[in-house]
């Protein structure tokens, strides 16, 4: 998603140019390019597949809605197994319209989980629960912190459920640490993902995502927080930011590499 502008063989190619040999895709360029297709061509490029992101939305009170939720999800993870990854990342969702229910909503989420993750570890895939920071708490995901995520992924077996780590989302959280070594612990940190916070945001809040190292958050000491941890796991770049979509998707893929190295490595 940080170089969305590029067609799923030129970020094959440009990974490959640049030594990248590992990538987390999202459904809606994996689905426009075809599955079967973007399977062949990771594959036959020897890149490896960290991740797809994203499933979850599983708030809805309506039966259709939930219905067709847990269906989507299934083909998720039926998706994700195809690609060869292990790991399906979820946005929990929102709150449904009309309801102001936060503990309601959490726990159709549990009730979801119950269904798919059994799914999900037939075919080989874990689910990732990404809490999002506060702000998108009405509209995209109920679950805002690393202890309310953990308190969902610990009602299953940590091989079915665990939580996804982003930067973007618990920078501001002073307990985040402990909720990683408590993640850690349990062998449930099944994905970490990189962005940095800038401001101001934008409108819509969505694509405010900053390019490592120009905003407020210290790369280096989340990335020893989840290695002591014991996280040893891939560590993505996701950025939705506009700016960067709209400049040449090479130049931004070599740039996010030259500053992974400069602010997360050394």
């Amino acid at each position: 998603m940080t170089v969305r502008q590029l067609s799923m063989p030129e970020l094959a190619d440009a990974c490959t140019a640049l030594g990248v040999g590992q990538v987390g895709l999202w459904r809606e360029p994996v689905r426009t390019y075809g599955l079967e297709a973007t399977a062949k061509l990771v594959r036959d490029t020897g890149l490896t597949v960290t991740t797809l992101c994203r499933g979850g939305f599983l708030t809805a009170i309506d039966p259709a809605e939930r219905a067709a939720a847990l269906a989507d999800n299934r083909a998720a993870v039926d998706e994700a197994a195809t690609l060869g990854t292990d790991t399906l990342v979820l946005v929990s969702g929102g709150l449904p319209t009309g309801s102001k229910d936060l503990h309601g909503a959490r726990e159709r989420i549990a009730d979801a989980l119950a269904d798919l993750a059994p799914y999900a570890a037939e075919r080989g895939v874990r689910l990732a629960i990404e809490p999002l920071h506060p702000m998108y708490a009405a509209d995209r995901c109920v679950v805002s912190t690393l202890a309310q995520a953990l308190d969902l992924a610990e009602r299953f077996p940590a091989h079915q459920v665990g939580v996804t780590v982003d930067t973007y989302h618990v920078w501001w959280d002073d307990q985040a640490p402990a909720q990683i070594a408590r993640a850690g612990a349990a062998g449930r940190i099944h994905t970490f993902q990189l962005a940095d916070w800038t401001t101001p945001l934008p409108a819509g809040v969505l694509d405010g995502r900053g390019q490592i190292g120009d905003g407020s958050i210290d790369m280096r000491a989340w990335k020893s927080c989840v290695e002591a941890a014991g996280y040893t796991g891939p560590i993505e770049v996701e950025l939705f930011n506009e700016g960067l979509w709209a400049q040449d998707g090479r130049e931004v893929l070599a740039r996010t590499a030259e500053r992974f190295v400069e602010h997360v490595i050394r």
